[in-house]
């Protein structure tokens, strides 16, 4: 039996960060042999993460990586179990590690990623071994890389705290304005981040739900009436609908008509009505497109100028520098969203172990 010293464990932990009776053990178990026991502890890692498969991974970090010319840019999430976990230094460590090696390869699926070459393995033992050393399920959830493509530009933002990331995709009139948008188009990210839209355009609706939406919206609206009825407070105006994709020129028509009746109700002179109808349109469509203005992109109220739409905001800023460009694509992913996390009960699980 070969002796293990003070100095090969110290060794062995260096290279791995394994806890230090691991290490000793794994050499132990290799009779000294150095690449075997770093062997023996990846083996080790893998068979704890096979034990914390049944764990649920809701927390954890989006990492992001953007290319210097933003002709591509890539997104991941790496969930863990606990929030805590998701601040170690190592934890983000991994996190920025696997965004970059994402952009590097890129590779699409998660099989592609675990099977492709990183350092002097494969990016799967790289991932387990760091697993092992930080201590609990750790799953690389899902990523994106999205390219730009001639004449386009991609640039992303990933919030402070982590939690929320986007990426944003813009085609232009030339490679020229593409670059100069790429600073524009991390505020569009930015703005993303924290109105949280879900479809590009209102044209990404699907019916159904706007049809929902209409029902649940315009109900909402009234219950809330007869509450400021009660209280005898101006009442909310009910909208006949909330998207612009129910604005079908036969609306706008019939709108238009109601209008020219209104007006001539009110005695203005027909003269006068050119220049009156437009303005009273545009209030009609402002009204009746509430849905669009929370979750498309492109309608909502720019958070930096909230005068223009992020549509309008894109193009007056592609204009400053004599092109034009809009957003084509983007991706938001938040920490955790659709996942159910479980609920603990501490007491019991402490009461069935000591039983």
């Amino acid at each position: 039996m070969a002796e293990i010293t003070a100095a090969m464990v110290k060794a062995l932990r260096e290279a791995t960060d394994a806890p230090m009776m691991d290490c000793k053990k794994a050499l132990t178990e290799s009779e000294g042999d150095m690449e075997k026991a770093k062997e023996w502890l990846r083996d080790r890692g893998m068979a704890q993460t096979a034990k914390k498969a049944d764990r649920v991974a809701a927390e954890g970090l989006l990492g992001l990586k953007v290319a210097d010319t933003f002709a591509s840019a890539s997104l991941v999430e790496i969930n863990s179990e606990t929030d805590f976990v998701a601040k170690n230094d190592g934890f983000i460590a991994l996190v920025g590690n696997t965004a970059a090696h994402i952009f590097t390869t890129g590779v699409s699926t998660l099989e592609e990623l675990n099977e492709s070459s990183y350092e002097t393995g494969t990016f799967s033992e790289y991932f387990t071994a760091q697993v092992a050393r930080i201590g609990e399920k750790i799953v690389t959830r899902r990523f994106v890389t999205l390219n730009a493509g001639e004449n386009g530009a991609v640039n992303g933002y990933v919030h402070s705290n982590g939690r929320v990331g986007v990426l944003v995709a813009a085609k232009c009139d030339s490679q020229k304005t593409a670059e100069l948008m790429a600073p524009m188009l991390k505020n569009i990210a930015m703005h993303a981040a924290a109105m949280k839209p879900s479809v590009l355009s209102y044209k990404d609706f699907d019916a159904s739900f706007v049809e929902a939406e209409t029902i649940g919206r315009i109900e909402a609206i009234k219950t809330e009436n007869e509450e400021l009825a009660r209280l005898k407070k101006p009442l909310k105006n009910v909208p006949q609908y909330i998207s612009m994709s129910q604005l079908t020129p036969e609306v706008m028509a019939a709108a238009e008509e109601a209008i020219k009746a209104e007006l001539a109700a009110e005695g203005k002179p027909e003269k006068i009505w050119a220049n009156i109808i437009p303005g009273k349109l545009a209030r009609f469509v402002d009204d009746n497109t509430t849905l669009d203005k929370e979750l498309a992109l492109l309608d909502q109220k720019y958070v930096m100028d909230d005068s223009l739409t992020v549509a309008e905001a894109v193009a007056k800023e592609a204009a400053k520098h004599g092109g034009t460009a809009e957003i084509v694509e983007f991706i938001k992913y938040e920490v955790g969203e659709g996942i159910e996390k479980q609920v603990t009960d501490f007491a019991a699980e402490v009461a069935a172990q000591m039983g």
